[in-house]
């Protein structure tokens, strides 16, 4: 049994270890990417963001829409897209059955339903979602974690977004408050 004092050296708080500037340099342009969605909402609503993942996006949020809601969609997409977004979904069913068939792994980011979080859990994004607004739920937290990841292949601004310092509010918050 240990003494009341060794059980208070115990208790102490243990520091962490010095980041290295890499991983400083990461995690400021996380949190800036982070930022940036919080200040651009309007990411999320982009009509074309269904391309992200098609077949996700019809199990996360196509599923919980009634016909008259799809069709006002497709009227307001138009046709062409209704169809880039099929043809997209029957793309990526071939390719899954491909590498299922070939019996290769699927890495995180061929594999657009899974990613690998900043903070090193896998998520899988296409979790039974039973209501409509957990769809949407995860549909939004799936954009969020693949733009914070750099894995959106038609956003041409991370470097800016990366080198923007006025995105880095806690950073200032900590500074001022120091």
């Amino acid at each position: 049994m240990s003494s009341p004092k060794n059980r208070d050296l115990d208790d102490r708080p243990v520091p962490r270890p010095a980041k290295s500037p890499a991983q400083t340099a990461l995690i400021r342009t996380l949190n800036r990417r982070r930022e940036y969605l919080e200040r651009h909402p309007s990411y999320f609503e982009g009509s074309d963001r269904e391309f992200a993942d098609p077949i996700l996006y019809e199990r996360l949020i196509k599923r919980h829409q009634t016909p008259q809601e799809r069709q006002t969609e497709g009227v307001g997409k138009g046709y062409a897209h209704m169809l880039e977004a099929d043809l997209a979904r029957g793309e990526s069913r071939l390719s899954a059955l491909a590498t299922e068939a070939a019996g290769e792994q699927r890495t995180e980011f061929n594999s657009p339903s899974r990613w690998k979080a900043s903070s090193g859990v896998d998520h899988v994004w296409d979790e039974r979602a039973t209501t409509r607004e957990r769809g949407r739920e995860l549909w939004k937290e799936f954009l969020r974690e693949r733009f914070v990841q750099g894995g959106d292949e038609d956003f041409q601004s991370y470097e800016d977004v990366d080198g923007d310092e006025d995105l880095d509010g806690d950073l200032r918050r900590e500074e001022e408050e120091r």
